[in-house]
């Protein structure tokens, strides 16, 4: 009786619609079973309906999104819910539906974050960009964009204007194509 009066609930939640009666039983007989404490398998509710193990898992899950799988085992025998379901079809396609709009609002606000830190970085830069010291004189240092790849900046001289030349000297020679290499027989 309880398997029968499973099979009545899912066909009030659309659950017949569109699937083979051979699913259905599966799965309220398993239910049925298991409700009552008898200690039956799928793989032994599956050899008697015949239906794959993966059709009586989503009659089983679908099942499981009924209000009707809420209830205790005691109400489900005394009470009968007046409400219908959506089908398991049309949920899903709402379920899809949510997901997507939930995608596009959240898409949005990472859009905004992403221009917000965009935003902060900039002024972070400028600011780190003014607090810099300038360097003055005619040893200034010369923007990094107006050197060509290859050539290093000058050293600062260090114990005067000899020591200065010196490592001017050896700047050149590292940067220069052609200048042999230290360390080279």
């Amino acid at each position: 009786m309880t398997a029968l009066r499973l099979l009545q609930r899912m066909k009030r939640d659309w659950m017949h619609t569109g699937r083979r009666p051979s699913g259905l039983c599966g799965a309220a007989l398993l239910v049925a079973a298991r409700m009552h404490d008898f200690r039956r398998t799928v793989k032994e509710v599956i050899s008697v309906v015949k239906v794959c193990e993966s059709t009586l898992r989503k009659r089983l899950t679908e099942f499981e999104d009924t209000p009707t799988s809420q209830l205790t085992i005691d109400e489900f025998m005394k009470i009968d819910l007046e409400e219908e379901c959506d089908p398991p079809s049309y949920t899903a396609g709402q379920r899809k539906l949510r997901m997507k709009q939930l995608e596009q609002v959240l898409s949005k606000k990472l859009e905004e974050v992403e221009g917000e830190i965009s935003s902060y970085q900039d002024a972070i830069e400028i600011e780190l960009e003014n607090s810099r010291p300038k360097a003055k004189g005619g040893l200034a240092r010369e923007p990094p964009s107006a050197r060509p790849p290859h050539v290093k900046a000058p050293v600062p001289p260090i114990g005067g204007l000899s020591s200065g030349m010196a490592a001017l000297n050896v700047a050149e020679e590292e940067a220069s194509p052609c200048a042999p290499r230290r360390g080279w027989p």
